[in-house]
C-alpha cells in the first residue's frame, strides 16, 4: 500500500485518512492467510523516483518475514544511485559487519558478500576461531576487537582509513545480561547499555567525524522488539535497543551534510543458537506469537539490512523496520 507522510499533508481531513491507512494495512496484514505480507510505504512528494529498491525488496522473498511495517521514502540524502547490476548491489562497497562470528551477524555478513560487498567481519577476540572461519569462508578481512572498549572507535577509524575508507556500518553486535530491575547489579546495567548504545554512538562520531566512513555511506543498525514493546527481566537490554531506535529517528545533521542514512531492523523471534536454548514451551509460545504463526531466519534480518544498505536506498533514513512476522507483541 502506498501513501503520503501525514504530517507532510496540507490539511488536516487529508493527514487524517493518511494515518488512517497505518490501521488498515496492519489489519489486513493480521488476516490474510497463507503467510501474505502487507506494507505501508509513506511516499514524500518528489521522491517517486526513489522507491526501486524498497519495491525490489518487498516484491521479493527477501521480505519474507517483514509485515505490518510502515516504511517511509523521503527525498534522497545524498546521491542517489542504481546499481549497474541488481543482482549486486554493493559490487566495489566495503561494509563492516560487527558481531560477525555466528548467528545473525554470519548472515549479515554472508549476505552482504554475495551483495558484492568487500566484508570486514568483526568481532571480540574470544570469538577468534568462528570470526577467522566465516572470513575465510566470504574472502572477507578478520578484525577481532572489542568493541566496548574506550579506544574501538579510534582503533575502528584506523582500520578503515587504511582501506580507503568504508562504505557500510552494520552495528550487529549486542549482548544481554538478563535480571529484573529489582536484582539488576549496575555492572550488568552499564554493560549492556555501553555495548548495545553508547558504542554504537562512538563508533558513528568517529567514523563519520574523521571521514573513514564515506560520503554516501549507511548506517544500519540493530534494535529489537523488546526496545519497542519492553520484556520483563530484560529493562537494561530494552533500553538499549530503545535507545537504538531514538539514534535512528533523531541522527545528528552531521550524517545529512556527508550524504549518510541510519536506519534499524529490529527482530522478533530468530532461530538462532540463543533461541534453541530456550525451554521448549516458550519457544514454541515466541514462534506461533505473530501472523505468520512461525520464527524468522537470520537470514530475514539479513536481507532487511542489505535493503537499507544499498546505493540505491538514499531515500530511506530513519527507518526503523521490525523483522518479526508481524508479531504480536509491542503491535
Amino acid at each position: 500500500m502506498w501513501g503520503r507522510p501525514p504530517e507532510g499533508c496540507a490539511t488536516a481531513r487529508q493527514a487524517t485518512i493518511q494515518r488512517a491507512l497505518e490501521g488498515l494495512s496492519r489489519s489486513l496484514a493480521k488476516e490474510l492467510k497463507k503467510a501474505i505480507a502487507v506494507q505501508l510505504v509513506y511516499v514524500a512528494t518528489g521522491a517517486e523516483k526513489h522507491i526501486e529498491s524498497t519495491l525490489r525488496f518487498l516484491l521479493s522473498p527477501r521480505s519474507a518475514y517483514v509485515s505490518g511495517q510502515v516504511i517511509r521514502i523521503g527525498l534522497p540524502v545524498g546521491a542517489s544511485a542504481a546499481p549497474d547490476d541488481w543482482s549486486l548491489p554493493l559490487a566495489g562497497k566495503k561494509v563492516l559487519v560487527t558481531g560477525a562470528s555466528r548467528g545473525i551477524g554470519a548472515s549479515i555478513a554472508e549476505v552482504m558478500a554475495r551483495e558484492g560487498a568487500s566484508v570486514i567481519c568483526l568481532d571480540v577476540p574470544q570469538a577468534q576461531a568462528g570470526l577467522d572461519e566465516i572470513a575465510a569462508r566470504l574472502g572477507a578481512t578478520a578484525l577481532a576487537l572489542d568493541i566496548g572498549a574506550a579506544d574501538a572507535p579510534q582503533k575502528l577509524v584506523e582500520a578503515a582509513l587504511a582501506q580507503g575508507g568504508w562504505d557500510v556500518v552494520v552495528h550487529n553486535a549486542g549482548i544481554t545480561r538478563d535480571k529484573t530491575i529489582a536484582n539488576m547489579k549496575p555492572d550488568f546495567w552499564q554493560l549492556v547499555v555501553n555495548v548495545n548504545l553508547s558504542t554504537q554512538e562512538r563508533i558513528n562520531d568517529a567514523l563519520v567525524e574523521s571521514g573513514a566512513l564515506t560520503s554516501g555511506g549507511r548506517i544500519v543498525c540493530v534494535s529489537s522488539i523488546s526496545g519497542i514493546a519492553g520484556n520483563l527481566g530484560q529493562t537494561n537490554y530494552a533500553l538499549s535497543k530503545a535507545g537504538v531506535v531514538g539514534m535512528v529517528q533523531s541522527p545528528s545533521p552531521i550524517f545529512a551534510t556527508h550524504g549518510i542514512t541510519i536506519n534499524a531492523v529490529a527482530p522478533g523471534f530468530i532461530e538462532t543458537q540463543m533461541t534453541a536454548a530456550v525451554p521448549f514451551a516458550i519457544r514454541e509460545a515466541g514462534r506461533r506469537m505473530n501472523s505468520m504463526s512461525q520464527g524468522g531466519l537470520p537470514v530475514d534480518v539479513a536481507e532487511a539490512i542489505a535493503w537499507f544498505a544499498s546505493p540505491a536506498s538514499s531515500g530511506l533514513t530513519g527507518n526503523v523496520v521490525r523483522v518479526c512476522g508481524q508479531s504480536l507483541i509491542g503491535a
